[in-house]
Order: C-alpha cells, then sequence, then structure tokens
C-alpha cells in the first residue's frame, strides 16, 4: 500500500512538473514568438513552481536525498547517532506539529483572496504548505521510532 501511495505522489508530482513545463513552454513562444505575453501563464508559473516544490519536498524526495552534513554524523559511535537522530527529528516534527494549526488557519482565511489574473482562491495556492508540515510530523515521527529502533544509523548513507 507504501508503495501505491509513493507512485500516485510521484504522478502527481510528474504531473505539475508536467504541466509547469508547458505553461513555461507557452509563455516563452506567446513572449517571443508571438510578442503577445499571456498574463495568465505568469501567475500560472508562479503557482504551479510553488505546488511542484512544496509537493516534492512533502512527498516526492526521500529523505535519504535531503541534503545532509554528515560530518559529525560519520565520526561518533552509533548510540550518539541515535540521540542526534532523535534530538533532531524531534525538533523538526515539534516544529512542523506547532506550526500547523497556525498555518492552516492562515491558509483557510486567504480563501476570501484570489490570485489577480487566473482568480484562483489563494486558500489552493498555499494549502502544500500545511500538506509539507503535515509530511514533516509523519516524517519525524517515523524516524524517531526508526532510531528508537536502532534502523538507519549507519555510518554512511545508503543510496
Amino acid at each position: 500500500m507504501l508503495r501505491r501511495l509513493q507512485q500516485a505522489a510521484n504522478l502527481l508530482g510528474g504531473g505539475l512538473f508536467l504541466t509547469l513545463f508547458v505553461v513555461f513552454i507557452i509563455q516563452i513562444t506567446a513572449r517571443f514568438g508571438f510578442n503577445k505575453p499571456l498574463p495568465w501563464t505568469d501567475e500560472a508559473a508562479v503557482i504551479l513552481y510553488v505546488w511542484v516544490i512544496l509537493w516534492a519536498a512533502a512527498a516526492v524526495v526521500p529523505e535519504r536525498e535531503h541534503v545532509v552534513f554528515d560530518l559529525v554524523w560519520n565520526s561518533v559511535n552509533t548510540r550518539t547517532r541515535q540521540a542526534m537522530r532523535i534530538v533532531g527529528n524531534l525538533m523538526v516534527g515539534g516544529l512542523a506539529l506547532v506550526a500547523i494549526p497556525a498555518s492552516w488557519d492562515y491558509v483557510h482565511f486567504m480563501a476570501r483572496e484570489g490570485s489577480p489574473v487566473l482568480s484562483l482562491p489563494f486558500m489552493w495556492i498555499f494549502l502544500p504548505f500545511v500538506l509539507l508540515l503535515i509530511a514533516l510530523v509523519i516524517r519525524s515521527a517515523w524516524a524517531i521510532w526508526n532510531a528508537v529502533r536502532g534502523i538507519g544509523l549507519e555510518a554512511e548513507l545508503r543510496l
């Protein structure tokens, strides 16, 4: 089931990126090919970019492919790595958990405002930020659980 969810997340991320690429090509063609810039393409590209970045960070890019600084990690023993993993994920997941209610309130509040050209409610534009926070909480909880069990504490990253 997790594999199917990951495939669905990857498909959605790929679809968002493909849509961004198509909008970008339309924008370039209209602006430079026909000397008729289309206002909706600028706005759609920005919105899609926000969605692509936040969706990818939340659901597509695996933890092992995020930027890490492993100089200290590789120089300490397994017990210290376990403590580092637990404390680090408590901080990230805890901050994300604390930020969810206020972020949701703001995103929900922005439903009354719309984007200038497409009139898309800002709630839908900024919703992936809340999804990212939820994903951070879930990922952090999972990483803490694995650290407690001693999983993923090797000196070298498995790619």
